[in-house]
């Protein structure tokens, strides 16, 4: 085992090491590889800003004189100048204002002369701005001068400037001429020029070419900078330049700036040169004396085990700020061996903190890659993918706010409150630690924003309390009280919602009872129209045993216990039939129907009835045929359902009214009588199952007519009304018409 773990970790180094010397290649060979120092960019970057510099301040300096030749001053400057302070009457009122008060004191203390000085001075200002109003050469003159003196201050930083040029750049030496004039400038022609590194122009290359025109874009007094926008160009001639650049082999051992890049360049040449060869060595063993295998990686259970306790995306997260330390490290402390010579550094210093660094480094890449290969075995097929994610910190964290914005109010209610918090604990840190008006507007803010969300906050959680206990009363069957609805507040509006809650229970409550009488009801109804037809049959039966009968007698008997066997039937049919149409089991055949004739045709059967009755039929039949998209055998029986039942309990010698009408998209029958019996007001028991209007139950009817057409309209998505007025009985049959 202790084999095993020593491997891992020499194989994890080696790849550490490898790493660490492919990053240094890639930042560092262009300067380091194969180069000198005179091809390095630290050189190259010193020699563009010395040839610069060189143009700027010897081979064509700053001409103070001739740039003021070139001035002149445009309309713009003129008014700019002259309306810096606002117009005339603006200027001359805010000077009279500036004197006012000091005048009145020197009038108060009786000082004639101190009077005088400020009179005169005030009216000198005056003057002066009324003439920047009248003449436009008098402004000219001022901006000139003003313009004079920022030259000035220009040539003066100038000469400085050259001279630090000189003295940090004096390890370079160069001989140029001016091509167009044969000015010759030289410098450093000492032993050895050139001996080291040349660069040369206008022989076999392009001539070194000056361009010395120069903006002139800082000044020192703000009044020019807001008027004339800060900027001055002074034109200047383009002049070429051919000769060369030196640095000579006394540079690199006079003790300059150069001689110590020079040195710092080779040491750290040295030192990146042997990083990559050891790291070359590295990825050699890698193939060679070690060989990683899967089976190399089975070491360090104790750190896998408290790895995979970790929610796989926190897992991902440690392994990818893992990955960006140890670029991080790659990169600085290649950074630290390339800078420790070239600045000068502290060597021992730099040598702790480079052992440090690659301390970390090795733990980061030791993360990168024994985390990558954890995870990757918890994730390797599509079950174990599925629950990493469902035990993801995200994963979890989404659910939970999915839950928080069911409700939109009270997510951002929540929201707002954890901001006011963050913010009132990042508003007091800030005040101590800023004090004096920070502690002023902290205490502003508390005041104003964080204690009334505070009472805010403490009265919704009294009010949550409050719904919570009425909310246990309700739990535990006390549904007399509502709960008070308060404001326009989330916890108002649940609130509502329990009132509501608790109203419908109580509905359900007494749905419930209701149910329970009618269920009862039902048992006592079908027991009792069952078993009067079927004690007539057994008694019927029994007198026909007698074999004294008479024929007549004998033939009266099988009359009725046919009637009473055909009556059992019907009921049987019509319970059966109802009892399919309320567990759905039933197809509907749909076709195109005429209502209209399909109405002829359920009156017309049912018209001489009607006439022995003693009852007038009044029919209202659109002339036109009305079509709907039924199935026509059902919606027969419930048309005919609705004329017997009106035909057997309206009273006698009175009218019954059958329509039929379209209005809107819909079809419309409907049957009016005035009913024999006296009627329930509750119109809703009237299509519950074996509902009579003759409670005494001594008319032939099943109580079933009107619960199948009730379940027969509502599997054709129609509506079956009932509406009672003291006797009158109507009920309205609609239907989507096609």
């Amino acid at each position: 085992m202790l084999k095993t773990k020593g491997k891992l970790l020499l194989i994890l180094f080696l790849i550490t090491w490898a790493a660490f010397a492919a990053v240094s290649f890639i930042n560092h060979s262009q300067n380091y590889l194969f180069k000198s120092y005179f091809d390095a960019d630290y050189f190259q970057t010193s020699k563009e800003t010395f040839i610069d510099q060189l143009g700027q301040y010897v081979l064509a300096p700053f001409d103070a004189e001739e740039a003021k030749e070139q001035l002149n001053v445009t309309q713009d400057e003129i008014e700019n100048y002259r309306n810096y302070y606002g117009s005339l009457s603006e200027q001359v009122e805010n000077i009279r204002m500036q004197y006012g008060d000091q005048i009145t004191q020197a009038e108060e203390a009786n000082d004639t002369a101190l009077k005088e000085i400020l009179v005169d001075e005030r009216d000198r200002k005056i003057a002066d701005i009324k003439k920047n109003f009248e003449s436009d050469e008098y402004v000219e003159e001022k901006v000139i001068k003003l313009k004079k003196n920022a030259i000035d201050e220009f040539a003066a930083e100038q000469k400085r400037l050259r001279q630090e040029f000189l003295n940090e750049y004096s390890y370079f030496d160069y001989s140029l001429v001016n091509i167009d004039t044969g000015e010759t400038f030289e410098s450093g022609l000492q032993d050895g020029k050139g001996d080291l590194y040349k660069a040369s122009f206008g022989i076999s290359n392009s001539p070194l070419t000056i361009n010395s025109t120069v903006y002139i874009d800082n000044y020192n007094d703000n009044y020019v900078d807001d008027y004339l926008k800060g900027t001055i160009r002074v034109d200047g001639s383009v002049e070429k330049f051919k000769g060369s650049i030196y640095v000579s082999k006394s540079a690199i051992n006079n003790g300059s700036n150069l001689s110590d890049e020079y040195k710092s360049f080779k040491i750290a040449q040295y030192i990146f040169t042997s990083i990559w060869l050891t790291g070359l060595l590295a990825v050699i063993g890698l193939f060679t004396i070690v060989k990683p295998s899967k089976e190399s990686f089975e070491g360090l259970k104790k750190l896998q085990n408290i790895f995979l306790r970790v929610p796989i995306d926190a897992r991902i997260v440690v392994i990818l700020i893992s990955l960006f330390v140890a670029f991080a490290l790659f990169d600085t402390t290649g950074n630290t061996i390339r800078n420790v010579f070239y600045y000068q550094q502290d060597v021992a210093a730099t040598i702790l903190l480079v052992a440090f660094n690659m301390v970390l480094m090795y733990a980061a890449v030791s993360m990168v890659l024994m985390g990558v290969k954890w995870t990757w075995a918890t994730i390797d097929n599509e079950e174990k993918f599925k629950e990493q994610v469902q035990q993801a910190m995200l994963y979890r964290i989404a659910d939970g706010m999915r839950d928080l914005f069911l409700n939109r109010s009270v997510g951002l209610q929540a929201v707002g409150v954890l901001i006011v918090a963050f913010l009132a604990g990042i508003g007091f840190i800030g005040a101590s630690l800023g004090g004096g008006e920070l502690v002023v507007i902290f205490i502003l803010l508390l005041f104003f924003i964080g204690l009334p969300a505070c009472l805010l906050f403490l009265r919704h959680m009294g009010y949550l309390n409050r719904i919570m206990k009425q909310t246990q009363e309700m739990a535990e069957g006390r549904l007399t009280s509502d709960i008070k609805v308060k404001g326009k507040s989330i916890f108002s509006k649940h609130a509502a919602n329990l009132n509501a809650l608790r109203e419908g229970v109580r509905n359900s409550m007494s749905e419930q009872a209701k149910s329970e009488r009618l269920k009862t009801e039902l048992i006592t109804n079908v027991s009792h129209d069952l078993r009067t037809p079927l004690t007539s049959i057994i008694t019927y039966t029994d007198l026909l045993k007698n074999p004294n009968l008479t024929e007549e007698e004998r033939n009266q008997y099988i009359e009725v216990l046919d009637k009473k066997s055909a009556r059992l039937k019907t009921l049987i049919e019509d319970l059966f039939e109802v009892s399919k149409m309320a567990s759905g089991n039933i197809e509907l055949t749909k076709r195109r129907i005429d209502l209209t004739q399909l109405m002829k045709q359920s009156i017309g059967e049912h018209e001489e009835e009607f006439a022995k009755a003693n009852f007038e039929l009044r029919v209202s039949i659109p002339e036109q045929p009305l079509y709907a998209y039924v199935d026509g055998q059902k919606m027969w029986r419930v048309i005919d359902n609705l004329i017997v039942n009106a035909l057997k309990y309206s009273l006698e010698g009175t009218r019954i009214y059958v329509a039929l009408k379209q209005t809107g998209s819909l079809a419309e029958f409907s049957v009016k009588n005035i009913s024999k019996f006296e009627l329930n007001e509750n119109v809703d028991e009237l299509t519950e199952r074996f509902k009579r209007a003759d409670a005494s139950r001594h008319t032939d009817g099943s109580g079933l007519g009107l619960a199948i057409a009730q379940s027969i309209v509502d599997l054709h998505n129609g509506r079956l009304i009932i509406d009672l007025d003291g006797d009158l009985f109507k009920v309205t049959v609609s239907v989507p018409a096609e």
